[in-house]
């Protein structure tokens, strides 16, 4: 149902050096890169993930209520994305634990205040 997802920044480079540390956790690498974006993806062809310089040239914003969840393989996982994620600088949106319906996740905002949630389900 979805064929990619971009999310606006305001330094590309700062953004690729962070989301390839998310990446390599998730099992995914860069698929392409030029002056402007950067696109990440697992083998197989699965959703790609771009991070790109708006092309009307104003200031990358997040969206108010907008949030892209990853799925992870097990709680020590999400555990793992959100440690890495506050390392390299991203802030707090709500440590690891169970929210409802069961998940186990873990909220965080990167570089450009994009907000991520890393999710597993323990009951799939």
């Amino acid at each position: 149902m979805i064929g990619y997802i971009t999310c606006g920044t305001n330094d590309i480079i700062r953004s690729g050096e962070f989301y390839d540390q998310i990446f390599e956790l998730l099992g995914a690498k860069r698929i392409h890169t030029d002056e402007s974006s950067i696109a990440w993806a697992r083998d197989g062809g699965e959703i790609i993930f771009t991070t790109i310089l708006p092309v009307n040239g104003r200031q990358a914003t997040a969206g108010n209520g907008t949030m892209i969840a990853f799925r992870a393989n097990s709680t020590e996982h999400v555990q793992a994305l959100y440690r890495r994620s506050l390392d390299i600088g991203a802030s707090d949106e709500g440590a690891p634990g169970i929210r409802s319906g069961g998940f186990y996740c873990a909220y965080i905002r990167d570089l450009d205040n994009n907000k991520l949630n890393f999710h597993f389900n323990p009951n799939s």
